[in-house]
């Protein structure tokens, strides 16, 4: 391939044509880059209102004046108290006192005495039981009882048998015997 232009007309001079048609192709390629659209596709503009929010900004400005507000109180108590040395008024002079104490001071009097007369009267009262009633009742019913049975009251006394048990460990006082008697036939033997 040459590196010789080749118009594409026959011309008389063909360096000028070169620089013609390239001025041309440089004008054309101008004007493409600056053309405009004829369609708008761009879309609504938005409004100022929705771009820039202003009561969002003042609510941050209140905000951020607060927090400087309360930065320079702080600010001013630390500084008091370097100034002071870090000397802390910790003294309370003043005694605690319940506002209800006198009330229930007087509602605890007030079942104390209750409860005081309430042990009086308890106190103070007779019992209503009759014991000489009941023992004189049980003596009856004994009476009556050893009336209708069939056998004599000491008869059932009499009859049990005189058994004699073994121990496997004696007192040292009755090692000489090897067996001994029931309760009974030591009280037996006593009367």
């Amino acid at each position: 391939m040459h590196r010789s232009y080749q118009p594409l007309k026959p011309v008389t001079n063909r360096f000028l044509q070169q620089r013609w048609d390239q001025n041309d192709y440089d004008n054309h390629r101008r004007k493409v880059n600056t053309a405009l659209p004829v369609v708008d596709n761009k879309g609504t503009k938005t409004p100022a209102h929705i771009q820039l929010k202003l009561k969002k900004i003042q609510l941050q400005d209140e905000r951020l004046s607060i927090i400087d507000r309360d930065n320079r109180l702080l600010a001013s108590k630390l500084a008091a108290i370097v100034r002071s040395q870090g000397l802390v008024d910790h003294h309370n002079h003043y005694h605690l006192r319940s506002l209800n104490a006198d009330k229930r001071r007087e509602e605890l009097l007030l079942v104390s005495r209750q409860n005081q007369d309430i042990y009086h009267r308890i106190t103070a009262r007779q019992s209503e039981y009759r014991r000489q009633l009941w023992l004189d009742d049980w003596e009856r019913t004994e009476r009556r009882r050893d009336d209708i049975s069939r056998y004599p009251p000491g008869l059932a006394q009499k009859q049990r048998s005189h058994r004699k048990v073994k121990f496997a460990a004696v007192d040292s006082s009755e090692r000489s015997t090897s067996c001994s008697t029931t309760d009974t036939d030591r009280t037996d033997r006593e009367t």
